[in-house]
């Protein structure tokens, strides 16, 4: 029973679809009265009496500097209520005193939300909500003693997102994610994940964006603007290297400061210094054996000091418990984390929080081992969080976001980020209606619109494929909708009851069987049907990883299945479409070859069955390109051979072996051939690249490289432009090139031409020298390369740098546990 309970917990982040139990929330403020706040009038001016003593103190003076305020109020904390700030209130649907799961108790603030901060109720200082996640605001739809329905969107996942390419419009998907926050009562939501795509079979890739660090950051700042820009936080995560799942909150992973440095720490720099979320989550790994969040050189140094980070750091839930996960671990009701290292290391505020945590603090702080300058900084920040927030603010939200707005959003979104990886002879678009689609594949009538834990939303409908192409105005063939509907209702009715028994949220969701066609059946589609279409679903989630046979690689029923339609169809000479409703990467290179065209929608959220329609009839030119290498074979990966880490069914150590050669630094470098390389993705159209130019020949500071893009075919569509960067090698190796900056044309008619201007700074030239503790540019050459994926290069330009730039200094930092080498060229 208590190895059952550690592993229980050991799956638990932020998820819970259950209610708060024993935790005590703010009001709802709708129910907040105005008019019988304790209010104070000085000069005419009207002051809320937060803690109703009939004065004016200063933290409640509006007119004074937040720093000053935020002293005042520190100072009339007592101790015990700084340790309960410095820890969060609890998790829906755990209950810190019998230290059990129920589905009974008090539902909160807003139910279904992760957490929160301590409500100072002494002193009118009210809980800080938040909630997942990455694709969407998670909360639960139903409420007690309420009929009505709380759905958010379910927007396309983070694969998909980042294959548009498109920061103006993820930034509006930002806009429209931070809309629902704000509406629905919550502070903060805690995403985007941003973890790198190390290897395909990471169970959580869908939540993130790339294997390419700068193309993660910049997608990742302009969604956080735009969910900040409602007055509303984020929180990024998991900072950092948290880079599986499998015995996420015990694994120690090995890596190089200089891997860490230019691969697994670049993005979250970048959306720092563009984006300045408002908190930063801590992973649950180790890094070089400690905890992140006990690591102070990573969230002092490098995070606030090297980087400029203003706001506050949590921990992930239920991170940094020493054992914790492991079959003899001791986590119990009295188990702690290392309360007094994680403070001091900068991490200020621990989620979801435990009595035994504040019991911790409160004896630290009295022995002097947490000191009241570490404690206080701490408090700050939790305090600057808290002063901005709805919450404190007594937003009066409406519970009504901008639920239809915000699914057109998700629609065009979803579209601009599907990819045509192939499409031979125009097989689409398709827009004959003479006779019914083909429709095969069980997910073709249950499309898969997001992956499952805490990158799930609850959501009012999925849009199916089917559903979408009917509305689009195809009919449908009805024999095969008769025999595909009952089954796949009936599968998934029986894999969600095995998930629910499994562990509910947390349980890895199981690919499900295809449904067994005669050749007949087949046969006769073939000869009544235009096309035929071939949907393969796939879904994973938080707490496991992926398998390599019958997920990464297809299944021998789906093999089948693409084996005997593309026969029956080819055979009448009529072409065949394959639809790819996944998180993450998958096998292609031995079937590609038996079908016409290949979409890949990944999972496009609620919206998922219009988007794919309307790319596949063409109302959208598809002008999404991939953000992450698609391998001939799952070998090919440059982590494979380190991959899960040892021993292999529950590692608890993984050395990052491959070093900075990860997805196409690797391929590009060290010439494997992919199936589809980094940044692959055609259109319906056609582009042609020229006059590129350099803004001059020896960069000095920055420097502007601009291209000029034409429409060339005979529709309209956009084109990403790519621009990677070759470096000098003599002082350090280096990847053959790396991308260091990208732009997307305007919809161009045919026939139209737009200039894209691309900047490269210092930075980019740079690499990080760990023996100079520096980003030093080296002096020589460099090679500018703009195309249209990592290997289609178009143009090219050479530039020189005239003496070897450090850039920039950084202090000693990720000194490493246990000896190895970096992959080198």
């Amino acid at each position: 029973m208590k190895n059952h309970l550690i592993k229980k917990l050991a799956q638990i982040s932020l998820l819970s679809t259950l209610v708060l139990t024993a935790i005590s929330w703010t009001e709802h403020p709708n129910d907040i009265k105005t008019d019988k706040e304790p209010i104070i009038i000085v000069n005419g001016l009207v002051f809320k009496d937060l803690n109703k003593n009939g004065k004016l103190d200063l933290y409640e003076d509006y007119r004074l500097p937040v720093n000053e305020r935020i002293k005042d109020l520190i100072k009339k904390m007592t101790a015990d209520e700084k340790a309960s700030m410095l820890i969060g209130i609890g998790m829906p649907g755990f209950d810190a005193v019998t230290f059990k799961f129920t589905a009974e108790g008090f539902q909160g603030k807003v139910p279904g939300a992760a957490g929160g901060t301590y409500e100072l109720k002494r002193l009118g200082i009210p809980t800080v909500v938040v909630s997942d996640g990455p694709a969407g605001l998670r909360i639960n739809p139903k409420r007690n003693n309420d009929s009505k329905y709380y759905y958010a969107t379910a927007f396309p996942v983070g694969t998909s997102l980042a294959s548009t390419w498109n920061t103006e419009l993820i930034n509006s998907v930002g806009k429209a994610i931070g809309n629902e926050v704000k509406e629905y009562g919550v502070d903060v939501l805690l995403g985007p994940g941003m973890n790198i795509h190390r290897n395909p079979l990471c169970g959580r890739n869908f939540e993130y964006y790339s294997e390419d660090p700068l193309l993660t950051g910049k997608i990742s700042a302009a969604i956080i603007n735009g969910i900040q820009s409602n007055g509303v936080g984020t929180s990024i995560k998991h900072f950092a290297a948290n880079n599986q799942e499998r015995n996420r909150m015990g694994i120690n992973a090995h890596v190089s400061e200089r891997a860490l440095r230019e691969i697994y720490l670049r993005g979250f720099e970048i959306t720092v210094k563009e984006a300045q979320p408002w908190t930063i989550m801590s992973s649950y790994n180790l890094i070089n054996g400690i905890y992140t969040s006990q690591r102070k050189d990573l969230l002092t140094t490098v995070l606030r000091n090297e980087w400029g980070f203003k706001g506050l750091v949590m921990t992930d839930w239920f991170g940094g418990y020493d054992g914790f996960g492991s079959s003899n671990g001791p986590f119990s009701p009295n188990s702690v984390s290392n309360v007094t290292a994680q403070l001091l290391a900068g991490n200020d505020l621990l989620m979801p929080g435990l009595a035994s945590q504040k019991q911790a603090i409160l004896d630290n702080m009295k022995s002097g081992k947490l000191s009241a300058a570490v404690v206080n900084k701490d408090l700050t920040r939790i305090l600057e969080l808290v002063m901005k927030s709805p919450s404190m603010n007594n937003y009066k939200y409406s519970d009504k976001p901008n639920l239809k707005e915000n699914a057109e959003v998700t629609r065009q979104a979803a579209a601009e980020g599907t990819i045509l990886l192939k499409n031979d002879k125009n097989t689409l678009p398709f827009s004959s209606k003479s006779a019914p689609l083909a429709i095969f594949g069980l997910t073709s009538y249950d499309f898969i619109s997001g992956g499952t834990g805490s990158g799930d939303v609850n959501e009012a409908y999925t849009i199916s494929l089917i559903a979408g192409l009917i509305n689009s105005g195809f009919t449908i063939d009805k024999e095969l909708e008769g025999l595909y509907k009952p089954y796949a209702a009936d599968q998934k009715a029986k894999e969600l009851e095995r998930r629910e028994k499994e562990g509910g949220l947390l349980a890895t969701p199981k690919r499900l069987a295809e449904l067994q066609l005669s050749k007949e059946i087949i046969e006769n589609k073939a000869n009544s049907s235009e096309i035929a279409l071939i949907t393969i679903g796939r879904n994973a989630g938080e707490g496991d990883d992926r398998k390599v046979e019958d997920d990464f690689n297809l299944a021998s029923d789906e093999v089948n299945l693409i084996n005997n339609v593309s026969q029956a169809f080819h055979a009448k000479g009529k072409k065949v479409v394959v639809v790819l409703n996944i998180g993450g990467v998958i096998e292609t290179a031995s079937w590609r070859d038996k079908v016409d065209a290949i979409l890949l929608p990944w999972q496009p959220g609620q919206e998922g069955g219009n988007s794919v329609a309307d790319v596949f009839s063409g109302k959208i030119t598809p002008s999404g390109k991939l953000t992450m290498t698609f391998p001939v074979k799952y070998e090919d990966t440059p982590s494979f051979k380190n991959w899960i880490g040892t021993p292999a069914a529950s590692p608890t150590s993984v050395t990052y072996e491959e070093g900075v050669y990860v997805g196409y630094r690797y391929f590009n470098t060290f010439n494997v051939k992919p199936s589809y390389e980094f940044g692959y993705g055609l259109s319906f159209t056609t582009f042609e690249y020229s006059n590129i130019k350099l803004s001059e020949p020896t960069f000095s500071d920055k420097m502007t490289v601009s291209v000029t893009i034409k429409n060339t075919g005979k529709k309209e569509g956009k084109e990403v432009v790519q621009l990677y960067l070759s470096a000098p090698s003599k002082t350090i190796d280096k990847p053959k090139e790396e991308l260091k900056a990208f732009g997307k044309t305007k919809t161009l008619q045919p026939g139209e031409s737009q200039t894209i201007n691309l900047i490269l700074n210092s930075k980019n030239l740079a690499s990080f020298i760990p023996g100079k503790n520096a980003w030093i540019a080296e002096a020589g050459k460099y090679k500018v390369l703009i195309g249209s994926s990592s290997i289609d290069i178009k143009q090219s330009a050479e530039f020189t740098l005239a003496k070897e730039k450090i850039v920039e200094k950084t202090n000693p930092a990720f000194v490493l546990d246990a000896k190895f080498t970096d992959l080198k060229h």
